[in-house]
């Protein structure tokens, strides 16, 4: 059987190796959920319901050893992987309480003995390759809506956060989710293929472009409900009446939280030329300040970066900046190993000649421009082939809801940043995917809604 080799990235240190999937298991797994599917959406959604909030508990109950794991195969540092188990919660809570009402059937005419109603049944069977950046946030924004509709799931975890899938599964099935309704698929992109390939009725899929774009020419052709949510390269503006020392504290930890691999992390910053100079010197003493070292030590900011071949990308970002006549402020270098390091890194005096500026960096890592006007910043801002999130810092809302609504981007925010919430959708323009998460729709998006016309005899 093929093997999975699982290393620390903070070490380089192998951790473990486990079975993986090929295309026979996979095809076989396929066969089995598609088999168990339909007995699962018999299941009155209550009881469906029980399972999850019992996989819930598990998880409250199991949370520091589901984080250090976490921490362990990802580099996360912990106290972020402990944020964003706690954070999953709130997401359970929210699909819980909203996932009756959201796929309720619906009378929307009944008059002269003609009842029109919309019926919201499964998909039926979902593929879910995942990312190994946010495995709770990510997996469960697809697989407990998706369980909970009635569906059956195949989730393939990144190859880079297998552990903490197999601690889901784990922790599904002793909940009551049926083995062959939740089934684990294990490996790397040559199992995501194998996983694409099968008889399936919905694939949400969450990662690079490039990935996403070869996921979409292969499933085109076949009508499969694809979903893809993809990357960014966001940007946020600081107006010149907004408090420099504040936005820059702020948009730091917007740009570098989770070592800045998060798709809605910040990645361009626009500075009004009236408080630039102030903006610059809180931010890179806000960076300066922030504690790179062992992901497992409670107050770690930084930690490792989960792949080796992301440091390749951030240097060259770092050379093409500096080629192209940016100041480099702070960091800029990979760190001494073992393991995958890169130094917190700031720029300033970038532009949209550089790579910094267009290409998603994923990294600790920031550019700063100057700007002298809302109409430069727009057009600076809308001037990318990504639309995930943009903000603006300003104490008039006035002027940020005018600024934001010019912005093709799928989430705004004004005097926050990379903030995700489960009562809102979460999409985007362009690059960075189709179809949409979270909220209501993110529940209704695992169903088909069926139109019924009934006339009385």
């Amino acid at each position: 059987m093929n093997q999975l080799a699982i290393h620390n990235p903070a070490t380089g240190a192998l951790i473990t190796q486990v079975a993986a999937d090929d295309p026979v298991s996979v095809a076989t797994k396929a066969a089995a959920a598609r088999a168990a599917q339909p007995v699962w959406a018999r299941v009155p959604i209550a009881d469906r319901a029980a399972c999850i909030q019992r996989f819930r508990a598990k998880v409250v109950e199991d949370l520091e050893a589901l984080a250090a794991i976490m921490t362990t195969e990802t580099g996360k540092p912990i106290q972020m992987s402990r944020n964003e188990l706690n954070g999953f919660l709130g997401r359970v809570d929210f699909f819980l309480q909203q996932a009756v009402a959201s796929t309720a059937t619906e009378t929307v005419f009944a008059e002269g003995g003609m009842t029109e109603q919309i019926e919201h049944v499964p998909l039926g069977v979902v593929a879910n390759i995942s990312a190994w950046n946010y495995p709770w946030f990510v997996g469960g924004n697809v697989f407990v809506p998706a369980l909970l509709t009635g569906n059956a799931v195949l989730y393939k975890p990144s190859e880079y956060a297998t552990m903490t899938g197999q601690a889901i599964a784990r922790l599904l099935h002793a909940a009551g989710v049926p083995q062959d309704v939740f089934i684990l698929i294990v490996g790397a992109g040559d199992v995501g293929a194998a996983l694409q390939a099968q008889h399936i009725d919905g694939l949400f899929f969450t990662g690079s472009h490039a990935t996403g774009a070869r996921i979409a020419q292969a499933l085109g052709p076949r009508m499969v409900k694809l979903q893809l949510e993809l990357g960014g390269k966001d940007p946020t503006y600081v107006c010149d009446d907004a408090d420099p020392k504040l936005a820059a504290e702020s948009l730091a930890d917007g740009a570098m939280y989770n070592t800045g691999q998060s798709c809605c992390s910040v990645e361009r910053i626009y500075v009004h030329e009236k408080i630039h100079d102030a903006f610059v010197a809180s931010f890179v003493q806000t960076v300066r300040g922030f504690k790179v070292g062992d992901p497992a030590a409670k107050d770690t900011y930084i930690g490792a970066i989960t792949r080796a071949p992301q440091l390749d990308v951030l240097e060259a970002q770092v050379a093409d900046a500096k080629t192209k006549g940016a100041t480099l402020l702070c960091g800029g270098t990979r760190l001494p190993g073992p393991g995958n390091w890169f130094a917190p890194t700031v720029f300033n005096n970038v532009n949209h000649g550089m790579d910094l500026m267009r290409e998603e960096s994923f990294g600790p890592i920031i550019g700063i421009q100057k700007v002298s006007s809302d109409e430069e910043t727009v057009r600076l801002m809308n001037d990318t082939r990504y639309g995930l999130t943009a903000g603006v810092y300003t104490p008039d809302e006035a002027r940020a809801r005018a600024i934001l609504s010019q912005i093709r981007s799928g989430s705004v925010y004004w005097n926050c940043c990379d903030r995700v919430s489960p009562r809102l959708p979460w999409s985007g323009y362009g690059d960075s995917g189709v179809g949409v998460t979270l909220s209501t729709y993110g529940i209704q998006t695992f169903t088909r809604p069926k139109a019924w016309h009934l006339r009385k005899a």
